[in-house]
């Protein structure tokens, strides 16, 4: 839980976003000489409720010295406000490991406010998946489509490109972590774990370093411990994961990269660099097609 897009990929891009996540109201693309007319679901959340949530937070998180460390962290990232206020959040991940086994890219839309997303493959945008709220489903033209457990990874990307805000709501548990120096920078270090039952996979954990001077997230380590993968219990050894540039969007500031590296006894902690990951095409958005996040005719539902 990358190279430069060659033209096949822009092209496949180019489709998803005409096809799949219009961005205005009876948008029209045109792909050659055909225009495409969607019909749209607004971003429709009371500005009410977005602030009771992120009252509820900052209340929350006010409490424990961890939590405060939190909270500066999502202020310096735009603040939680902003980041539920923007609407649905799309990005193009690109999760390519250096072993080349594993590869998992894909355009996707969420929906920050109740965690729903929906995905389709760059290389072929017909191709695509998705968690509904309360079910996973996959449409694709064959097995080969996808070959990797596309119910884990409808939210994985989000704990990449989302931290630190995702670790707002209840259920997380912080804890404080002695600050240490990573990149010739001194890091707050905050550990968020959750209770039993919340997620797919409640025994992971991610260890925040959080720039002492800045605020800002530099790198993150983690664990998956997801029970499809380790029926038996256990978990894959820790990684640490580490931001390669930022940009901002809307207001919030967002990483356009990660390297990602097995948990060593080494300097900054960083052991085989394991996994290159490309984040690009970051929009937010206050419109989605109707039922954009509904499992669509033909798909399949994945059963646990």
């Amino acid at each position: 839980m990358y190279k430069m897009i060659k033209a096949s990929k822009l092209l496949g891009l180019f489709l998803v976003l005409s096809f799949v996540a219009c961005k205005e109201t009876a948008k029209k693309e045109s792909a050659s000489t055909t225009e495409v007319e969607t019909a749209e679901a607004t971003y429709n959340i009371p500005d009410s409720w977005i602030q009771k949530r992120v009252d509820a937070a900052n209340k929350r998180l006010s409490a424990t010295e961890a939590g405060k460390v939190l909270w500066s962290a999502m202020e310096a990232h735009g603040g939680l406000e902003n980041w539920y206020s923007n609407g649905y959040f799309s990005f193009h991940f690109d999760y390519k490991p250096l072993n080349g086994k594993g590869i998992r890219d894909s355009y996707q839309t969420i929906d920050t406010w109740s965690n729903k997303a929906r995905h389709n493959s760059i290389t072929d945008p017909s191709n695509t998946y998705g968690w509904d709220g309360e079910e996973a489903w996959v449409k694709a033209k064959d097995s080969t489509s996808f070959e990797y457990d596309t119910k884990f990874w409808a939210l994985t990307p989000l704990y990449f490109s989302g931290q630190p805000f995702v670790l707002d709501g209840e259920g997380v548990n912080l804890e404080l972590l002695p600050e240490v120096e990573f990149k010739g920078t001194l890091q707050k270090v905050v550990k968020a774990t959750y209770d039993a039952g919340v997620g797919f996979a409640p025994d992971d954990y991610y260890i925040l370093y959080i720039n002492s001077e800045t605020n800002l997230l530099d790198a993150f380590k983690y664990i998956v411990s997801y029970p499809e993968y380790f029926p038996e219990g256990g978990h894959a050894p820790e990684k640490i994961t580490v931001v390669q540039g930022t940009t901002t969007v809307d207001g919030i500031v967002l990483a356009t990269g990660f390297k990602t590296y097995w948990s060593a006894e080494a300097k900054d902690g960083l052991g085989e660099y394991i996994t290159d990951i490309t984040v690009s095409d970051i929009s937010f958005s206050p419109t989605v097609e109707d039922n954009f996040f509904s499992k669509p005719e033909g798909a399949k539902v994945l059963n646990d």
